[in-house]
């Protein structure tokens, strides 16, 4: 559902309402001149309902085929609705509108003659209805984005942890390298100094054996 659809709805429903109960109070009114005043605003107030269903009509087929057809359709329900409101409104504007009224009221014997239509009500339940429903989708919207805004909350939360953890984790990789590379460096040393031993160490005993040889020889030829 649109979330810019749904401002227009709820903006067309309270204006429904609103229009609904200034046609049934100005039809009560005695004073032409008041009269007329009340007939101009609603009329001003019906070119702002055209307008927001205009608005609605355009924003509704923009949005995907499944989403459109639901809201064409009800669309349909408030261009009927306000086609409703004209009539009435052109009634109540006529000229004739009073002495037909007070006809209607004489043939009928009604005294509440005077209060609002029943289709009136019916337009009147209908915008209350739809502004009802408008406002559960709007708290309904305001709940998703708050759960959203806490389940993004608390995924940078943990990314942050997962962050220092890596951090962490390579900072003791460095310091293993490092450990490492002194490892090297020691075992590298002492090969070194092992294999100078070796050479020391043979070049003693080649010389005990040439010193032994010597002697050996020099014991022989005396003799």
């Amino acid at each position: 559902m649109s979330e810019v659809f749904d401002g227009y709805e709820r903006q067309y429903c309270e204006l429904s309402a609103n229009l609904s109960r200034k046609c049934s109070s100005v039809s009560l009114l005695s004073d032409h001149e008041k009269k007329q005043q009340q007939v101009t605003e609603i009329k001003a107030s019906v070119d702002e309902a055209d307008m927001l269903i205009r608005k609605m009509d355009l924003e509704a087929r923009s949005l995907p085929p499944n989403v459109k057809a639901m809201l064409l359709a009800k669309l349909r329900e408030y261009k009927s609705d306000l086609n409703n409101l004209k009539r009435e409104i052109k009634k109540i504007s006529s000229p004739n509108y009073d002495q037909t009224s007070r006809e209607e009221l004489l043939e009928s014997g009604m005294a509440d003659a005077y209060k609002a239509s029943s289709d009136q009500r019916e337009r009147l339940t209908f915008s209350t209805e739809r502004l009802n429903q408008s406002s559960d989708r709007l708290r309904e919207s305001r709940r998703a984005i708050l759960e959203a805004e806490q389940i993004g909350g608390s995924i940078l939360e943990d990314l942050s942890q997962q962050r220092e953890t890596l951090l962490h984790s390579h900072a003791k990789l460095h310091d293993v390298d490092n450990a490492i590379d002194k490892s090297k460096k020691i075992l590298t040393a002492m090969s070194r100094r092992i294999s100078k031993n070796k050479w020391i160490f043979g070049s003693v005993i080649g010389a005990l054996l040439l010193a032994i040889i010597l002697i050996v020889y020099f014991k022989l030829h005396r003799h």
